[in-house]
């Protein structure tokens, strides 16, 4: 009962705003030119559906390389720089430096040498999205408690059998919350590489519908992009609670 009450309540807020966007419009608060009404974005979805969807599955494989990449080396990484109390204080602060940087400015760069095609923006969705995999999980296995790897060490675990088989159990939590991160900035990155370095896929489109001033359409392959986006992370987040109650 309490499920259906938060279903309600949330279906009940996007129709609020939906109306707040239509009332908006109509008393002339926006421009249409840059504002659509709703009923003019529902309009345009299945004519942006028709090129939207394979352009749209082309970013999700480019996506999906990238975030694969970025989850392996960012795990890697993080239980290397988590687990070594040298290497931590040696490196942390470049890695959080290297955070900072906005990576945007690195695109350059990246199609500089990559030319302009799928690798650059794989890797810059990858560059996107491998950071916060690394800090979360390098946090996570600072928090570890130095017993159980005492006890592993004592009884001859190598350093990669204490990683797989006690740090990485216990930062399963750091893990997964920088996966769900991880998989918001590897779109990111491939739908900026696609905007701006001319890598085709939807990207590309969305930034061809900005310039052409077609903001019905915009906001319907923003919508699309949204939507699936929030449908990955609502997954990993259903994966999140049931790996924790198995722990």
């Amino acid at each position: 009962m309490e499920r259906v009450r938060i279903v309600a309540a949330q279906a009940a807020t996007l129709a609020a705003l939906v109306v707040a966007w239509d009332l908006t419009l109509r008393l002339g608060w926006a421009d249409p030119l840059f504002v659509p009404a709703p009923i003019a974005v529902a309009g345009a979805l299945g004519a942006t559906a028709a090129e939207a969807w394979p352009r749209l599955g082309d970013t999700l494989l480019k996506a999906a390389a990238a975030y694969v990449i970025a989850v392996g080396l960012g795990v890697t990484a993080g239980l290397a720089l988590g687990g070594g109390r040298s290497l931590y204080r040696v490196a942390m602060p470049y890695m959080v430096a290297l955070y900072g940087i906005p990576k945007i400015l690195v695109l350059p760069w990246i199609a500089l040498v990559l030319g302009l095609g799928a690798g650059t923006a794989v890797a810059t969705g990858a560059l996107f999205a491998v950071f916060p995999v690394l800090l979360m999980v390098a946090a996570g296995v600072r928090d570890v408690d130095p017993t159980l790897v005492t006890v592993a060490v004592s009884m001859g675990a190598t350093r990669r059998q204490v990683a797989a088989k006690v740090l990485l159990p216990a930062v399963l939590p750091s893990v997964l919350a920088g996966m769900r991160v991880a998989v918001v900035f590897a779109l990111l990155g491939v739908l900026l590489a696609e905007m701006f370095a001319g890598v085709r896929g939807m990207g590309y489109l969305m930034q061809r519908q900005a310039v052409a001033f077609k903001a019905a359409e915009l906001f319907a392959a923003t919508a699309m992009v949204s939507a699936l986006s929030i449908a990955v992370v609502l997954f990993l987040d259903h994966l999140n609670q049931r790996l924790g109650r198995w722990r």
